[in-house]
């Protein structure tokens, strides 16, 4: 879109990457868009009004969430069929990246819409920058599981990517994550913590994963704020990947806890305790 297209012809879905902490990082574009479309479905409409009021904008808004997208996307691509055009928003960073959108976008191009990105902040990108570690190649997971369990398997399934591993974290989740790392990674690795990117404490620091769990409980301000956790790949020299979480399933389908963890243990070399606990998440799922 350009400045002199302040009239929107046709009927489109556009994509807004918003501020992920400054409001002052939002690209011209962006402003223009959200001035002239006719609604703006955002994650959360007051975080949305608040951009939306520093910067002068007067538009409608809706919610469209994750609890309520599918419903949402209706009324988006009913507005859509009206002739009518509307900016998708999260309430910080680029929809469908870790924040709803996905779902909304799906069924409205299914639908036979425009679908136009306006690209803008994202806070896994702004890390890698800043951090110095190299990220020729990269693998961006998001958010892993909360349950540790669940989560060492799927760190466990990153252990051989030789790329930059690059992970959201929440603060209350930070320390149990960083544990779970040290558990399936070793402690050699660098890890980049970067927390409340573009805000005023905003923060980055890059240390060996053995020494991370100290920064962490150093100071009560470094467990605080929006998590990118940045983890450098395996080295290529690096021992086989711990096939242990699989092995150990197979065994718990045909024999009892107790013998299918001290088996498992026996033939991966995997540590019996984390094993008992991953058996353990499996039996109650």
């Amino acid at each position: 879109m350009h400045s002199e297209d302040t009239k929107l012809t046709e009927p489109t879905l556009y994509v807004v990457a918003t501020p992920i902490g400054n409001l002052r990082d939002i690209t011209l574009r962006a402003l223009e868009v959200l001035k002239c479309v006719d609604r703006v479905a955002a994650e959360d409409t007051r975080v949305t009004q608040k951009l939306l009021t520093h910067h002068g904008i007067h538009a409608k808004l809706f919610a469209l969430h994750e609890h309520n997208e599918h419903d949402a996307a209706k009324r988006l691509i009913a507005t859509l069929s009206e002739g009518k055009s509307v900016a998708l928003v999260s309430d910080a960073g680029t929809p469908g990246i870790s924040d709803p959108g996905t779902v909304a976008v799906a069924q409205v191009r299914e639908a036979g819409f425009r679908v136009v990105p306006i690209p803008g902040p994202n806070a896994a990108i702004a890390a890698i920058a800043a951090s110095g570690m190299r990220a020729a190649t990269f693998c961006f997971h998001g958010f892993l599981p909360a349950r540790k369990g669940d989560r060492e398997t799927a760190l466990a399934e990153l252990s051989r990517q030789s790329g930059l591993l690059v992970f959201y974290e929440a603060p209350h989740r930070i320390v149990a994550c960083v544990e779970s790392m040290v558990a399936v990674f070793g402690g050699e690795r660098r890890i980049g913590i970067a927390r409340e990117l573009t805000k005023l404490f905003e923060q980055i620091h890059v240390c060996r994963l053995a020494e991370a769990g100290a920064w962490l409980q150093q100071d009560e301000d470094h467990r605080r704020g929006e998590f990118v956790l940045l983890v450098e790949g395996c080295a290529e020299d690096a021992e086989q990947p711990d096939d242990s979480p699989r092995v150990l399933e197979l065994l718990l389908d045909e024999l009892p806890l107790k013998q299918a963890v001290r088996l498992a243990a026996d033939i991966t070399g995997a540590r019996k305790n984390r094993l008992y606990q991953r058996a353990l998440e499996l039996k109650k799922q």
